[in-house]
């Protein structure tokens, strides 16, 4: 009685707080009601109701994954009281095949339990110590509705209830129902037979079992026993239909029956038809027709495996040029399984072919010019050129004569060249050029090379302009103007004499030298002792064609050489005979003389026009018969003097010698 009349008090003492915050509660009250919370099953939907009789909007509503609570004395949510409180858990779940359960329930103070709307576990009275109760239960298959009301009318609160099948082989004899959505498919890649199925909803389900018979065989073959839901394995033989079933088992030992029969027909590969060969100017190229089933393919070169690849093609990069390679392949299933390997076919990597062709276009022929390097470009023996007027060239036709001479460039190339000199002058063609092996195999074609022959040109080029001398200590300049022409081949700088006449002088051209059509200077390097010379300048172009021929005009220039002779004279019967060298450096001079009998050694010298005398580049005579002067300037010409000095002491005659030092360029 007295802990009764305890809780009592603190129930009125409740409801007196209650009462003088009622309007908190309103506000908690409408603010949890408004809230819409949806728990998927198998979780409970849990209901708090501020009254054992579970009326009204619920204060609070969320989601429970387990019934498993120990309020003790306090509220069990905010907004709720202590005491005479009621809370409801609801869930709706695929029981599968259904069977045996064992409910088990505790609380303080009432529980009850329903399946469907029916009772199956009453405990509802008012009690100081929680009461508990198991129940066993027979679940029908499919889906069922679970509702468990808890209520608190005083003291402390707690609540506890779980729901599991019984899985004794002797009470549960429920089968499981045969697993659903099966699926059964050939994996390609892995030539497995893969096969899915959804979840059994049976709370006992211990597993599946995966079964496979050969079409027109009625015999399973247990092939998997599994807690998953899909299975791959690969079928004993390429080119059958299987069938596949899944049966589930559960705790107790009971066996579904068979799922829908899923059939899976596997591919036995076969070998690949429609090989080709192709050599090519990189590589041979090989392509073949796709096999259903294989996920790869095995090349064979010459008899030996060489390469597995995915593709339906193949670049063989390994032959080398002038090479032959017979091949055959081989279709691979996703089990490795290998079928016959196809015919043999045989190709041929050819020679490179020729590139970086140039062409030089001359008066109805065209000259061509081209590199190999038979370490790269294989075994050249000689070339084919084909030319056309029209675009392609036709390469199956028989081939231009243009005899090729080549020459080696010391960096393991050769340079070829050969000219066509049957095309018309002034028309246009275009060539390709094949290479051929000793054993007469064409190359790929060359690229298109086109080029337009020169029509025969008769007219002369322009008459060269702009001619000026220059008297200097080391020679004479000359400068002119460019010609334009765009056929200009070379210019021809003549030195003349001039020879008088009664009425004229006339500059008699006595050399020459050829000069490149990008040259419009030269430097006569010649003695300076004041001669008086002419020059002219000629022009030719590619057709052969001279200015000065065609007409025996040009710009003549008169020019008076600078006179830097000595003028201490070098008598007429030395012994000795001197010659002066420019040096390697062509910065020096090299002289060198003859012995003199009774000489003990030579003076050097070296005349200096600005003291008008010859100079010793020595302290004292030399012993040797040559000596380098490093001491020469650069433009201008030097003189150079050595004299014999006897045993006596005295000196014999002297030789001179000159030589040019042109200014460096």
């Amino acid at each position: 009685m007295t802990s009764i009349s305890h809780r009592r008090l603190r129930t009125v003492a409740a409801l007196s707080v209650a009462a003088t915050s009622c309007s908190l509660l309103t506000a908690v009250s409408t603010t949890t009601a408004s809230a819409a919370t949806t728990c998927a099953s198998p979780v409970f939907k849990r209901q708090f109701f501020a009254n054992t009789t579970f009326s009204g909007t619920p204060k609070k509503t969320d989601c429970d994954s387990a019934i498993d609570q120990n309020w003790g004395t306090g509220a069990p949510a905010s907004g709720l009281p202590t005491n005479n409180f009621g809370v409801r858990w609801s869930l709706t779940r695929d029981f599968g095949s259904g069977g045996p359960f064992a409910f088990t329930a505790s609380a303080l103070d009432g529980i009850r339990v329903y399946v469907d709307g029916v009772r199956k576990v009453d405990i509802w009275k008012n009690v100081s110590t929680t009461q508990k109760k198991t129940v066993n239960v027979t679940v029908p298959k499919g889906k069922h509705s679970l509702r468990i009301d808890f209520v608190n009318w005083t003291g402390s609160a707690n609540v506890k209830f779980a729901y599991a099948p019984r899985t004794s082989a002797t009470v549960d004899k429920v089968k499981p129902l045969a697993p659903v959505g099966v699926k059964a498919v050939l994996d390609n890649a892995t030539a497995n037979a893969k096969v899915t199925w959804t979840k059994n909803n049976e709370m006992d389900l211990a597993g599946y079992r995966v079964y496979r018979r050969l079409q027109g065989s009625s015999t399973f073959t247990h092939v998997k026993t599994t807690t998953a839901t899909s299975y791959a394995g690969l079928p004993p033989e390429a080119g059958k239909t299987y069938y596949y079933e899944v049966r589930a088992y559960d705790k107790a030992g009971n066996v579904s029956t068979g799922s829908t029969d899923q059939p899976v027909t596997t591919v036995a590969v076969t070998a690949p038809a429609g090989l080709t060969a192709q050599g090519m100017d990189a590589a041979i190229m090989l392509s073949w027709q796709p096999v259903p089933g294989a996920v790869r393919y095995n090349l064979k070169s010459d008899g030996q495996t060489v390469r597995s690849v995915t593709a339906t093609s193949f670049s063989d990069t390994t032959v080398k040029r002038s090479e032959k390679r017979t091949y055959q392949v081989a279709a691979v299933d996703g089990a490795g399984r290998t079928s016959a390997y196809s015919s043999t076919v045989t190709a041929y990597r050819p020679v490179a072919a020729p590139k970086d062709i140039v062409a030089t276009p001359g008066i109805s022929r065209v000259t061509f010019t081209w590199t190999t390097d038979h370490a790269v470009d294989g075994n050249v023996y000689d070339f084919h050129v084909y030319r056309s007027e029209t675009l392609p060239v036709d390469t199956s036709a028989d081939p231009v004569r243009c005899t090729t001479s080549w020459k080696s460039l010391g960096d393991g190339r050769l340079q070829y060249t050969c000219t066509d000199t049957s095309p018309a002058g002034g028309r246009s063609y275009h060539y390709v050029f094949k290479a051929y092996d000793n054993a007469g195999k064409e190359s790929l074609p060359s690229a298109t090379v086109g080029v337009t022959t020169l029509a025969q040109d008769t007219t002369p080029p322009a008459v060269v302009t702009g001619l000026a001398t220059e008297a200097t200590e080391y020679g004479i300049e000359l400068h002119w103007n460019a010609n334009t022409e765009p056929d200009l081949k070379r210019y021809v700088v003549y030195v003349g004499e001039l020879i008088d006449s009664e009425d004229e002088r006339v500059c008699y051209g006595v050399s020459s030298v050829s000069l490149g059509a990008g040259t419009t200077s030269y430097t006569d390097e010649r003695l300076p002792d004041g001669e008086e010379r002419c020059y002219f300048v000629d022009v030719e172009d590619t057709s052969g064609n001279s200015s000065f021929r065609a007409t025996h005009d040009a710009e003549i220039a008169v020019v008076t050489e600078r006179d830097l002779t000595p003028s201490v004279e070098t008598p007429d019967n030395a012994s000795l005979t001197l010659t002066a060298l420019k040096g390697a450096t062509g910065t020096s001079v090299d002289l060198s003389w003859n012995t003199v009998a009774d000489a003990t050694g030579y003076l050097v010298e070296r005349w200096n026009p600005a003291t008008d005398a010859y100079e010793p580049l020595t302290t004292g005579p030399v012993t040797e018969v040559s000596y380098t002067d490093a001491t020469s300037p650069a433009g201008t010409t030097h003189f150079y003097r050595v004299t014999p000095v006897l045993d006596d002491g005295t000196e014999a005659a002297p030789a001179a010698a000159w030589v040019i030092l042109a200014p460096a360029k």
